[in-house]
């Protein structure tokens, strides 16, 4: 019975743990998930950064067609009745979030015709966006370290990796 007692607690005072090669199969596991994860979280975090561009050239075009109705022009009228977008205006009433909003040309603009320009800044630094009154839509500035977005694109706005300039 002695025996059979010390050969028990024998086998338990062994220490259980994990052995060298288990825990370098994990490193390499974990290594690997992070090599597809990361730049599938940048592209994601990216496209968020983008949308910032898009909704805010979209709000500015409504906001200048507005403008229009009231004036039916989209030109400057006085140093009071500014268009929205026009470069006299307060920045802070151009911004959304990464992107500022002006109009090409702001100082001269058409009666009838416009091109809005959104141009990002801090983590968008390099992502151009145009739009014009007939809603033609281009991307006409994609960081280079974005690999894998299509720039510049004169009949899209491109909002994610691997989209097709069409």
């Amino acid at each position: 019975m002695k025996q059979l007692a010390r050969k028990q607690s024998g086998q338990a005072g062994r220490s259980q743990g994990f052995t060298l090669i288990e825990i370098m199969i994990t490193v390499v596991i974990i290594g690997i998930l992070a090599a597809i994860a990361i730049p599938s979280y940048q592209d994601y975090v990216r496209r968020g950064y983008v949308v910032d561009g898009t909704n805010a050239l979209a709000t500015m075009r409504a906001d200048m067609e507005r403008y229009f109705q009231d004036n039916r022009t989209f030109e400057k009228l006085s140093t009071t009745v500014l268009p929205p977008c026009h470069a006299d205006l307060d920045e802070s009433k151009r911004k959304f979030g990464n992107f500022v909003v002006s109009c090409a040309g702001a100082a001269d603009l058409k009666p009838t015709q416009f091109t809005l320009t959104a141009t990002g800044s801090g983590p968008a630094n390099g992502v151009v966006y145009t739009l014009t009154e007939l809603n033609v839509r281009a991307t006409t500035g994609m960081p280079s370290t974005w690999s894998g977005w299509t720039s510049p694109c004169t009949t899209a706005w491109i909002v994610k990796k691997g989209q097709s300039c069409s």
